[in-house]
């Protein structure tokens, strides 16, 4: 039954790396989407949709353990204590359900999403979880400034998906292309998403979690920014001097994302 699933579909999926990078970051809720898209483009929706939704059950069972623990108990755990917990969970769940077919499509040669792009997929799971918690918290009398903060980063959110499939034309885009994307989309999305942080970081009693959530978004957008301009440069002068300069911006960007999650 595996080769025929591997054979009959020529399909992107996403490793069981990449599954536990999103889940490390974004919870239970990234790893129900992207074990849901695996499930999808093997041609079983509804096994998919049934992973979503223990997904969103997982997270919300996961937070409501966490509010019962009196702080003194969980002020004694480690800040990634539960995060590995629960890596480690989904994890050893994709290499029960999936682990073959996913070795066998990579024996086979054949395609996987970037780890970016999990990541990515990882850190808007994490900030809609972080959105609703700060909703359920500050909603009232203060729900005028987080319903305005809740707009700016959906918006945020959605600039990051779309800016964030560039990754995945590196390999089957012109240079011509790529340039086009990157001008028109790209770096567009992440001028806009400072120029969003910054608005939002003036609302008014806005909670100080979020004040200080901003600043941090804000240092992320900055690398990404300056990532899509080096991708720019790299590619418009046709040249490799940048790479260095790449990987490096790449290495911020992960420290970036395990600071905010």
């Amino acid at each position: 039954m595996l080769e025929e699933i591997d054979e009959v579909k020529n399909v992107k999926l996403y490793s069981q790396r990449a599954i536990g990078i999103a889940t490390f970051l974004g919870g239970p809720l990234a790893a129900g989407y992207l074990i849901r898209e695996n499930y999808v483009k093997l041609g079983k929706q509804e096994e998919g949709n049934k992973s979503f939704l223990i997904g969103v059950f997982a997270t919300v069972l996961l937070f409501t353990i966490i509010f019962l623990i009196p702080d003194s108990i969980i002020d004694k755990i480690p800040s990634q204590g539960f995060p590995i917990i629960y890596t480690a969970i989904i994890y050893a769940i994709v290499e029960k359900i999936h682990g073959d077919i996913l070795r066998k499509h990579k024996e086979n040669g054949k395609d996987f999403y970037s780890a970016w792009r999990a990541t990515g997929i990882g850190f808007i799971s994490a900030i809609v979880l972080l959105v609703g918690i700060f909703g359920m918290f500050y909603f009232a009398p203060e729900g005028e400034e987080t319903q305005l903060y809740n707009n700016g980063i959906s918006k945020f959110s959605q600039n990051e998906t779309e800016s964030l499939v560039f990754y995945d034309h590196l390999e089957i885009k012109t240079d011509d292309e790529l340039l086009k994307e990157l001008e028109t989309v790209s770096i567009p999305k992440w001028e806009e998403n400072i120029k969003i942080l910054k608005k939002t970081s003036t609302i008014e009693n806005l909670p100080n979690e979020l004040v200080e959530q901003n600043k941090e978004l804000l240092k992320y957008s900055e690398l990404r920014l300056k990532a899509f301009e080096l991708f720019r440069k790299s590619i418009s002068r046709n040249t490799t001097i940048y790479q260095t300069d790449l990987e490096q911006v790449h290495n911020d960007i992960e420290e970036q994302l395990e600071k905010l999650n």
